[in-house]
């Protein structure tokens, strides 16, 4: 095993929580304000990218950063309580724990938003560092060393593969196992569930 203290990290919607009651409740809220349409169930079909991207759909250019704010404003009304987490997702974050390891959240979202999720279901990360998606994420993973980065979006496994972590993908999300294999997925998942199992036999191997 290397020297370097194990760093987990991993990515938040459909990862560890089931972001879709909450972002959709936060969509229908916003639609109703702003007298625009929006698919609230196609939206929740397709996460993972900034919150921009999916508005794009909906709103002009000129109205993404004012109807973004917007989004972010309403957001912990709508959306902190309705989420659960996803099955295993306090086990997981166990489970690093368990091997004297650090476990980080990175991810796209609004970085307070993210916090305000975690405390919401009891889920206590060594660090959370918002507003990275894709490649980007691949920042903050370099900066904390993680050697390992969960994500269920082909746009973490790119994260992850530019830290040169290894990626690790769960089919919880709006990518399919072959989508994340594809993508260069070094482990796929079907779930969170099977991640202590995976993490006992890396540890395993890295201790030869």
């Amino acid at each position: 095993m290397t020297s370097r203290a194990l760093t987990v990290g991993f990515d938040l919607d459909m990862t560890l929580i089931d972001s879709r009651p909450g972002i959709k409740a936060t969509y229908q809220a916003l639609s109703a304000e702003t007298g625009t349409y929006i698919d609230a169930e196609l939206a929740v079909t397709r996460l993972g990218p900034p919150l921009e991207q999916e508005l794009r759909y909906w709103f002009p250019e000129e109205r993404i950063q004012d109807v973004g704010d917007r989004y972010r404003e309403i957001y912990p009304t709508h959306a902190v309580a309705p989420t659960p987490a996803m099955p295993g997702a306090r086990e997981a974050v166990a489970a690093v724990r368990a091997h004297g390891g650090r476990a980080i959240v990175v991810t796209a979202k609004h970085e307070p938003n993210a916090k305000l999720h975690l405390a919401h279901l009891g889920i206590e990360a060594d660090a959370v560092i918002g507003w990275l998606w894709a490649e980007a994420k691949a920042v903050a993973l370099r900066e904390h060393e993680a050697s390992v980065y969960v994500g269920d979006h082909t746009g973490d496994v790119r994260g992850a593969r530019t830290a040169g972590a290894l990626s690790v993908a769960v089919a919880t999300g709006p990518c399919d196992a072959a989508e994340l294999r594809a993508a260069g997925a070094d482990v796929v998942l079907g779930e969170l569930t099977e991640f202590p199992a995976w993490l006992d036999a890396h540890a395993a191997r890295e201790r030869g």
